[in-house]
């Protein structure tokens, strides 16, 4: 199944009012840091979940404290699709409820 990336202009607008979250190559991308290590698991874990529920996937770097996520839809041609940063702000929403 082929997905439509997001146009360039709202991502543009959509970068700029989701703080800490950048491109980087074709990826949408965030690191957010926990207080403790146990912290950024549970996080993990509820992206994870969440993930889950939507059939999509990122990819996700755990460094201590520190958790990378990169979002990007291949069949959008490995470009941001709106299924993208709609479970980038919910992972905003995850972090913020912790």
């Amino acid at each position: 199944m082929t997905v439509a990336p997001l146009p360039d202009a709202d991502l543009k607008t959509w970068l700029g009012t989701h703080p800490g979250w950048a491109l980087e190559g074709p990826m949408l991308v965030r690191t957010f840091e926990a207080t403790t290590f146990l912290a950024a698991i549970d996080f993990v874990s509820r992206v994870g979940k969440a993930a889950e529920a939507a059939d999509h996937h990122p990819d996700i770097d755990v460094r201590w404290r520190k958790v990378t996520l990169r979002w990007v839809t291949h069949d959008a041609g490995n470009r941001v699709s709106a299924l993208d940063v709609k479970l980038a702000a919910e992972c905003d929403a995850l972090f913020a409820s912790r």
